[in-house]
């Protein structure tokens, strides 16, 4: 295993010990309420030593597939538009890769650099604003391997996702229409953001509500009837950019998602079901938003469990970030402040063994 892998989460450990030895939170004022938040500069410098790796990171999933296209697109804007003449699908990635090619140069390495963070970028200014524990948001990312699914491999759509992600101000102010264009935009580097639009309803009101829970009956009913949901599933995307994934997946013999990554990711929102009181009694509406936005990515992970883990599985991805507000929200609510420390104890451990077998299956 590379070196970097235990590196990235002793970052975390001496940004917890620099968390207590130095000032990095300061009194903020989060949708009406005083609460603490970190920094602006310690907040960056915590995602810095990722947004580097990224660039200098090794050919892990599809990176070799982006340096190909990388090395494809024009060095001037004069060849742009014969360059984006030849892309067939996602033109705003390219076109956005295009461009800081023409600015960067041929410098592969600070091309990954630039959309890690533009990426990271958008999860630190969420994370700040709407985390109660930006670092422990951090260490879930981290551990959850999410960082090597996404940032070093699945990027065109980790670019769509955190589009989506930083309009959660939108979705908490019920603008909607503000929500729908930034989707629109995101469809642009990858379509499968257009899924995102009918949930930012579904999600919206109380915790547990009936749209999320009608959500989790049609789950239910799709793992039962597995066979008509593909059937139905290949028709609809017959004349989309998605139209071989149906045949794709069984003829590669997928198996869905690990099942251990579904009850891993499941957590924040099993523990939202049975300490359901405690977000009632605050009725916040980020974590209202947050709790709703986990079911629904764990809603997806079922099916994917029973489906396709390289198609369905990499959809949650548009609402599982939101698990990483709600559950140190969850564990500093629902517990004492004794029992809450030896709960952050558990998940530390439990996370860190989730992330060692992880990477130990991801890099072979």
């Amino acid at each position: 295993m590379d070196k970097n892998y235990i590196l990235i989460i002793g970052w975390v450990a001496v940004m917890a010990m620099l968390s207590v030895l130095t000032s990095v939170k300061r009194v903020e004022t989060v949708c009406g309420k005083k609460e603490y938040r970190w920094r602006p500069v310690w907040a960056v410098v915590t995602f810095l030593p990722l947004i580097i790796w990224c660039g200098y990171r090794e050919n892990i999933g599809d990176t070799w597939a982006y340096k190909k296209s990388f090395s494809e697109m024009p060095v001037s804007l004069g060849g742009m538009a014969s360059y984006m003449a030849t892309v067939k699908k996602d033109k705003g990635f390219y076109f956005v890769s295009a461009v800081i090619k023409c600015i960067v140069g041929n410098h592969v390495n600070i091309y990954f650099i630039v959309l890690a963070a533009i990426q990271a970028g958008v999860l630190i200014y969420v994370y700040r604003k709407y985390s109660s524990r930006y670092l422990v948001s951090f260490f879930l990312f981290i551990a959850s391997t999410d960082y090597i699914s996404w940032m070093f491999n699945g990027i065109r759509q980790f670019l769509a996702v955190t589009i989506t992600f930083i309009g959660i101000k939108f979705i908490l102010d019920k603008k909607y229409a503000k929500a729908i264009i930034l989707i629109l935009i995101a469809s642009l580097m990858h379509q499968s953001a257009l899924l995102v639009i009918p949930f930012i309803f579904i999600a919206q009101g109380k915790a547990w509500n009936k749209k999320t829970l009608l959500f989790m009956v049609a789950v239910i009913a799709i793992v039962a009837g597995i066979g008509q949901f593909t059937n139905v599933l290949d028709s609809m995307l017959a004349e989309t950019q998605y139209k071989n994934v149906v045949s794709d997946w069984q003829s590669w013999n997928d198996n869905g998602t690990n099942a251990l990554r579904v009850l891993v990711y499941a957590v924040p929102s099993v523990l939202s079901l049975i300490g359901l009181r405690f977000i009632r009694n605050e009725d916040d509406k980020v974590i209202n938003l947050c709790t709703n936005m986990s079911i629904v990515s764990v809603g997806f992970y079922i099916v994917s469990m029973f489906t396709s883990g390289i198609f369905i599985g990499r959809l949650p991805i548009y609402f599982s970030l939101y698990s990483y507000i709600l559950l140190p929200w969850e564990i500093d609510h629902m517990f004492t402040k004794r029992s809450a420390r030896l709960i952050y104890v558990v998940m530390v451990v439990g996370y860190l063994g989730f992330y060692l077998y992880s990477v130990n299956n991801l890099l072979g």
